[in-house]
């Protein structure tokens, strides 16, 4: 019996002196101790940045760190031989790679163009606010360190749908590209703005049968090169969900397999927008709950105020377990970035018992949580500001209780405003399996909670070591669990 485990193996500001790709092969062994399942890697690709790129600004995903482009042969995190060992280690372990898929866009073209553009609001895009007009843009990727191989594919001005920037007449800007695939914007899940099919760079035109078809051959490329094991899509409400629908199949067909599929829809309230795009893909992939995450961040930020018993209220897991892949943070939520919405840390031991020990969802870790970090980045008003984002004592500790533990019948008592709790029965088939998690956000809490007959007369401790005393479950299977004030018990059997 295994319990499915995922880890964002990076973070946005990733600065140590080991490249990601050496570090990843050399810790594999180690995460599939922890009981990761799935290893979620960065954009392999070639960037704008070259080597200092964390790889969302793609250029050219025919090179994985293989050519003398934007001032690099490596990207930021290694060569395409050290991110094939990291694959292979990775696989060794029995530990699945995730790859990231940046398919919105596509930035760093090598040509300008001159190409007819509308501009538009950009608070409602859907308007125009200027007649036709010609201007020469950076649109044309001609890609002349990789010379032709693997694809000699040139995407130019028809493969895109808007651009941000007219190099002459010199002006910044959304422009809606003027090409032969039809005015204006393609149809894609979300309404912000009236229509958010541009997000940044050069946005892809899927309406262009050639860029589908592309996309697919680059995919098959992808995965004959490194047999990845899944996917992680970059910013789907922004993408033609036909599309992705589309490219989905054709790999699994291709192939003859199926991946494991995970995409970043990221909004936080109103589930059942997620719920809509989940229909529209039919069962094709995940997403991440950033409901979840929200809800978690407001109970770090509103402390005893939070009413915990209502922390899964409105969320993908409680909506759609079985296609809700669940967070803490990741790396558009760190401290400095765009979505910052960072959890407390005195919450987070109790936001990951939240996702790590129930049976709804599929967890996925946050690097730092696992190694912490430290990095420099500008603040709003233009400062410097230090961050460091410290390891998380409990966390391995957590994990393994996931590994080993995590199983049987799911009893809540979510019904508290200020102290929630719940069991896991556990089987047979996994010795010593079971526990009893309480948590509080204010004065020290307790709750009576049933386990289960199969552990009548057995003594349990808590294995964050938290509470000192022993609880002995009753002949009915009851016993009362507690927690120190504003923190986590997790009740576990005591071995002989």
């Amino acid at each position: 019996m295994t319990n499915q485990l995922l880890i964002q193996y990076f973070h946005w500001y990733y600065n140590e002196n080991e490249q990601l790709w050496e570090k990843t092969a050399r810790e594999a062994r180690n995460l599939s101790a922890l009981g990761v399942t799935g290893a979620w890697l960065p954009p392999a690709y070639k960037a704008t940045s070259g080597g200092y790129s964390v790889g969302y600004d793609c250029y050219d995903l025919f090179d994985l760190g293989e050519f003398d482009q934007k001032g690099s042969i490596p990207t930021k995190y290694g060569t395409k031989e050290t991110y094939l060992k990291a694959v292979k280690a990775l696989n060794d372990a029995g530990v699945s790679t995730i790859a990231d898929m940046v398919f919105n866009h596509k930035a760093g073209a090598d040509e300008l163009e001159t190409i007819k553009v509308r501009k538009v609001d950009p608070d409602n895009r859907l308007e125009f606010i200027s007649d036709v007009m010609d201007i020469e843009a950076w649109t044309k990727f001609t890609f002349p360190g990789r010379k032709g191989l693997y694809s000699d594919f040139v995407w130019d001005h028809q493969c895109f749908s808007g651009i941000d920037r007219s190099e002459n007449p010199p002006e910044d800007g959304i422009f809606s590209i003027q090409n032969e695939y039809g005015e204006g914007w393609e149809e894609v899940p979300s309404t912000e703005y009236g229509n958010y099919d541009y997000l940044m760079f050069n946005d892809i035109e899927f309406r262009n049968p050639a860029v589908r078809e592309e996309l697919k051959r680059w995919g098959e490329w992808y995965y004959e090169t490194c047999g990845m094991d899944g996917f992680r899509l970059d910013a789907v409400k922004h993408i033609s969900a036909d599309f992705l629908n589309e490219w989905l199949d054709h790999m699994k067909s291709t192939f003859k397999r199926e991946f494991f599929v995970v995409a970043e829809n990221w909004i936080i309230e109103g589930v059942e927008e997620l719920d809509a795009y989940l229909q529209r893909t039919d069962g094709r992939m995940q997403l991440f709950d950033s409901i979840l995450h929200h809800n978690l961040y407001l109970a770090g930020k509103e402390g005893e105020d939070y009413d915990l018993s209502k922390i899964f209220e409105g969320t993908l897991v409680a909506y759609h377990p079985e296609l809700s892949v669940t967070f803490v943070d990741n790396h558009d939520s760190q401290p400095l970035q765009a979505l910052e919405s960072y959890v407390d840390f005195w919450f987070r031991p109790m936001a990951y018992a939240l996702i790590l020990l129930r049976e709804q969802g599929i967890p996925c870790l946050f690097y730092p949580d696992l190694y912490g970090c430290k990095y420099t980045d500008k603040n709003e008003e233009g400062e410097d500001v230090e961050v460091e984002l410290v390891a998380l004592e409990e966390l391995p500790l957590l994990c393994q209780i996931r590994k080993e533990r995590a199983f049987g019948v799911q009893r809540d008592y979510l019904d508290y405003p200020s102290c929630i709790g719940w069991t896991r029965e556990g089987v047979d088939e996994m010795p010593g399996s079971g526990f009893a998690v309480v948590m509080s956000n204010s004065n020290e809490g307790f709750k009576d909670m049933e386990i289960g007959t199969r552990h009548a007369g057995q003594v349990f401790i808590d294995a964050l070591g938290r509470m000192a005393e022993e609880v002995v479950i009753n002949e009915e299977g009851w016993a009362q669990f507690a927690c120190i004030a504003g923190n986590i018990s997790v009740w576990i059997l005591k071995e002989d």
